[in-house]
């Protein structure tokens, strides 16, 4: 793979899922992966088979139905029975991945585990080695590692290493990491385990800054970022792929690194999976929320109507948003209410122009948003006192 290249693995079906209320069943998973796989991923991440029949039943389907292009990965504690597990979910894929973790930081291992650290280290090796006796392709998560102690954290990757680990996963479990420190965990992985294992990153959101933490470590070096469609999740979620995605895109000047996604299809995969867990979007969400191109502000509408890149970094196109949109309210200008009177049929002139914004802006003191309704409303008042509008 070319160092320009970072590979994307989405845990939609995974980690996403597990966030409460977005569970999927078999045929909305095989749905979500097949959108997946022509979004342009690399790995999808199809479930944790050991947690159920039906989740293991997803991930065969999943894996059974799957590509040439993309990788199918099963997640497995380090443990036999979740190893074979995952092992037998796989088998129809082309590309499977076994997916294996445990946790090494203090608090887990003493509160969680009850393991000691050499304990643990040596279930790390013979879990790793019993993945790869069934696939190739194996990665190695440290659970919690952002709160494992360093040398500690270098030992363990440097054992799954030794065991055939492929991709050595550098979670921040917990979202408790910030950039600057992420950052510097990414180069002394990489210090300690060679040029060989791909170093991934799984960043959560709970102090707001999975995105922020994804890019730092793929900037010090990470070449694989796994993340969720909407950035949904455990807890406080996942970091947003759209915005990872779209942030290398955008600035390429400061990071030349590219992803294999299509990003035209980013808004309709968000669709997709809104409607598939009947959780929607939050509004500002970034790249695929509602009003992400959407223009209230007088000002600000003002310069998009001259020039979109005035207030717009990308195209709503760029990402499968069919158009910007300019809302009206109290903020509003008189170039967008003309422009939508325009487009409504009303032409208008100056002294008519004056009187509707006049009109508009003291509806839009009571109400949130403006309708087309209530300025065609309005303008039908206006008929009565002014001169035709029509």
């Amino acid at each position: 793979m070319s160092e320009d290249r970072v590979k994307i693995f989405d845990t939609t079906l995974r980690d996403g899922e597990q966030s409460p209320g977005c569970s999927m069943n078999t045929a909305e998973k095989l749905t979500m992966a097949r959108q997946l796989e022509e979004l342009g991923v690399d790995i999808i991440e199809a479930g944790f088979p050991i947690a159920s029949a039906g989740d293991f039943e997803a991930v065969r389907q999943v894996a059974a139905t799957a590509g040439p292009s993309v990788t199918i990965a099963a997640l497995a504690r380090a443990s036999q029975a979740d190893i074979e597990r995952a092992a037998a979910a796989l088998e129809p894929a082309r590309h499977p991945r076994i997916h294996v973790f445990l946790a090494t930081s203090d608090i887990h291992l003493e509160h969680k585990l009850r393991l000691k650290p050499e304990q643990a280290m040596g279930r790390i090796a013979e879990s790793v080695r019993l993945a790869r006796s069934f696939v190739d392709d194996v990665e190695f998560s440290c659970e919690d590692a952002t709160r494992t102690k360093r040398a500690y954290l270098c030992e363990c990757f440097r054992a799954a290493v030794e065991a055939g680990a492929t991709t050595l996963n550098i979670p921040d479990t917990v979202g408790y990491t910030m950039p600057r420190e992420y950052a510097e965990i990414i180069r002394d992985v990489r210090q300690a385990v060679g040029e060989g294992p791909t170093l991934s990153v799984h960043c959560h959101d709970d102090l707001g800054l999975a995105v922020a933490n994804s890019l730092a470590a793929i900037e010090s070096g990470a070449r694989q970022v796994e993340c969720t469609i909407n950035g949904i999740g455990e807890r406080a979620g996942n970091a947003a792929l759209e915005e990872i995605v779209m942030a290398l895109q955008v600035r390429h000047d400061l990071v030349p690194l590219v992803t294999g996604v299509r990003s035209e299809l980013l808004y309709p995969t968000s669709q997709l999976l809104s409607q598939t867990i009947d959780v929607p979007v939050q509004p500002n969400k970034a790249i695929v929320g509602r009003n992400a191109f959407a223009h209230e502000a007088g000002i600000h509408q003002d310069g998009m109507i001259k020039h979109a890149l005035t207030y717009e970094i990308m195209t709503p196109q760029s990402v499968g948003v069919p158009a910007n949109r300019l809302v009206l309210g109290k903020h509003s200008g008189r170039h967008a209410l003309q422009r939508r009177c325009e487009e409504l049929g009303f032409h208008l002139d100056a002294g008519q122009l004056g009187e509707l914004y006049r009109r508009f802006t003291e509806l839009a003191d009571r109400k949130k948003m403006i309708l087309d309704e209530d300025l065609i409303r309005i303008v039908h008042h206006m008929e009565q006192s002014l001169p035709s509008v029509i």
